[in-house]
């Protein structure tokens, strides 16, 4: 395999990385922001207005992705290793 292909593969592989860490601590944020808010007192009619219902659906929506980019590079690397251990033999 060329330098070209191990680079690219590799760049591919840290964008998935940071997008995955990126897409779950958002969703972990605004879990937390939720449980904090929930805790001081804020609730009932306060959650339905305002930029709150936006904050209850970050983590609906970005957890499933965040696990389905994991599986990606999993995937990836997978397939990536396979690879090298052909091309050694």
């Amino acid at each position: 395999m060329s330098d070209a292909d191990n680079t690219a593969s590799s760049r591919i592989e840290r964008s998935l990385a940071v997008m995955i860490a990126a897409v779950i601590g958002m969703s972990i944020i605004a879990f937390l922001a939720i449980i904090i808010a929930t805790a001081v007192g804020v609730g009932g009619e306060s959650f339905s207005s305002g930029v709150w219902p936006a904050v209850f659906l970050v983590p609906y929506i970005g957890l499933p992705i965040g696990l389905v980019l994991m599986l990606v590079l999993l995937i990836l690397n997978m397939r990536r290793r396979l690879r090298d251990a052909r091309g050694s033999r």
